[in-house]
């Protein structure tokens, strides 16, 4: 069962979008309206040219229904356009209102559903509504309300006539039918395995180097070509599926079209129907049957755009924006962890069972322990990127859901294992984006970071721009930025995980003054290590091993009971 939405959002996101283009939806379909209106002047100017024109063997008559029709197409032709250009803005809207939900929905999916899930889906899906909205797809569902009127109007002319164009109508409805249930399953399977397909090329991506260097290109080729197999596959069948039904479709058109013509001429050899009549039937029929064969021609896109509505709505359902809260005040006193018990995005077996620590206001913490202990976990949880399952992470008595992640960011410093700089300048980068950052407050972190000389030294200094990922930087580089990236602003809370993993001894000096210099604003370290000169600088260390807090007490104290314990062959 889907989940309901938070109170105040709406149902449908996609559907509330595409609500607010509800005044342009309607000029299109009013634009489609006039167009099947103006499709009947063929069919009237074959009616009068055959009942009329060759009768009385007037040209003036011939002449004028001539410019009539012609301003008749220069008219749909001007409508046809401005529909379609419609179309093409509603689809742009859509995209523009669901944007930055899609965006957000991209970073929130790692660090809520975990990698189970997959983070660019959204977008893709987007992509999809997108781009049949901003199509001829559509308009199908606009004229489609117009074939009973066309199959009126075949009744008018002859009963016969009009049960003819009925009884091929519903055979065309049929093969959609056949349609649909022959695309559904293959194009679910193919958004999948597209989806997969994606994942495996961004990650290879990612780790280009690292296939370079060590040899795994032909097997990731291999996964890469089995998955595109899959995809392929379903793709083929469901193309298959469209082409043949659509093939059908415009076979039984043409067969109709012709069988028209021929009861036409039945009819008017048995006087009860005119030669206009018989062409008139005709081209009404065509325009009748045009709509649904519009609709299996153009199936495989709307279930595409149909599957992607579906999972962009409930994927926001699932994650919807953060509420409103109050503006707290800025931290200033403690940290506190209360009964943490934490697991990996989209897990429930704990990583973290029952941490419970409490920091003041100028301490700082080191974090030890052996590897696949849960360091780098606790790290997470006290920058509030993983939620715990039980038990609260506080800042000021208050928790962190009482702060919103842009109010969070203002001061909260984290330097992740994986730096994750992004193309733009080694300012912007520092400045987290934020739109109007004082050029002083960028010196200031980089200053505080020990970055600011060798920022200077890159060759346009702080305006130099790194490439994503930070690609035009050495590892060093790179973790300075970094560095002071998490120092902006003087945030209350900084968070170092292995913050001197590719520094040299310069770059370790600087570590240790920036921990320094935090303590001494009064704000709270914490740094998670395995090199004892990362945490030269903290007052207070913690051992984890296996999820629990195995130690906390004073650096000297917990440093010496840690070495006695490794001696005797024991645990801490």
């Amino acid at each position: 069962m889907p989940t309901p939405p938070p109170p105040g959002m709406p149902d449908d996101p996609v559907a509330a979008a595409l609500a607010e283009c509800r005044f342009a939806l309607v000029a299109a379909a009013l634009f489609s309206g006039l167009l099947s209106i103006l499709a009947l002047a063929g069919a009237i100017y074959m009616l009068q040219v055959y009942d009329r024109v060759l009768t009385s063997r007037s040209v003036p008559t011939l002449v004028g229904l001539t410019l009539a029709l012609a301003g008749a197409l220069l008219i749909q032709g001007v409508l046809d356009i401005v529909r379609q250009r419609l179309l093409a803005r509603i689809g742009a809207m859509v995209d523009r209102r669901l944007a930055v939900q899609v965006y957000a929905l991209s970073v929130t999916i790692p660090v809520r559903v975990g990698a189970r899930a997959d983070a660019m889906q959204p977008s893709r899906d987007l992509d999809a509504v997108r781009g049949f909205v901003s199509s001829l797809g559509p308009t199908v569902f606009f004229d489609l309300p117009w074939t009973p009127v066309f199959i009126v109007l075949c009744f008018a002319l002859h009963p016969w006539i009009g049960v003819a164009v009925l009884a091929g109508c519903l055979h065309l409805f049929a093969i959609t039918l056949m349609t649909e249930r022959a695309t559904r399953g293959p194009m679910a399977i193919a958004a999948r395995e597209a989806a997969t397909r994606a994942v495996i090329a961004e990650a290879s991506r990612r780790n280009a180097e690292t296939i370079a260097a060590m040899g795994m290109r032909q097997a990731l080729a291999e996964r890469y070509g089995e998955v595109s197999s899959r995809l392929l596959r379903a793709s083929d069948a469901a193309t298959d599926a469209v082409s043949a039904y659509g093939t059908v479709s415009r076979i039984l058109r043409l067969a109709l079209q012709s069988g028209i013509l021929g009861l036409g001429a039945l009819l008017v050899l048995m006087e009860q129907a005119t030669p206009g009549v018989m062409i008139a039937a005709s081209i009404l029929m065509g325009r009748a049957l045009a709509p649904i064969e519009q609709a299996v021609a153009h199936w495989k896109s709307f279930v595409a755009a149909r599957l992607g509505w579906r999972r962009l709505r409930d994927t926001i359902r699932a994650l919807p924006d953060q509420p409103e809260v109050l503006a707290l005040p800025l931290p200033r006193r403690t940290l506190t962890l209360d009964q943490v018990v934490c697991a990996a995005p989209g897990s429930r077996e704990p990583i973290l069972n029952g941490i419970s620590l409490s920091l003041l206001a100028g301490q700082a913490l080191g974090v030890i322990g052996p590897s696949a202990s849960g360091k780098s976990t606790l790290a997470r949880v006290m920058a509030g990127v993983w939620v715990p399952l039980r038990g609260s992470v506080r800042l000021d008595g208050a928790a962190f859901g009482q702060w919103s992640d842009e109010a969070r960011g203002r001061f909260v410093g984290y330097l992740p294992q994986d730096i994750g700089l992004f193309d733009g300048t080694v300012a912007e980068n520092i400045a987290r984006f934020r739109p109007g950052a004082q050029a002083g407050d960028v010196v200031a972190a980089a200053e505080a970071s020990g970055a600011d000389a060798m920022i200077r030294s890159l060759p346009a200094g702080y305006d130099t721009r790194i490439g994503e990922g930070g690609v035009t930087l050495s590892g060093g580089q790179r973790q300075r930025v970094a560095l002071a990236r998490a120092l902006y602003g003087q945030p209350f809370l900084v968070i170092l995980d292995e913050p001197n993993a590719n520094l040299d001894m310069e770059g370790e000096a600087a570590v240790t003054q920036a921990i320094r210099h935090v303590r001494e604003r009064g704000g709270v370290a914490v740094v998670v290590a395995h090199r004892p000169s990362a945490i030269a600088a903290v007052d207070m260390v913690a051992v984890v091993r296996e999820g629990h807090l195995q130690a906390l007490g004073p650096r000297d104290e917990v440093l010496k009971r840690v070495t006695v314990t490794h001696r005797g062959g024991g645990r801490p």
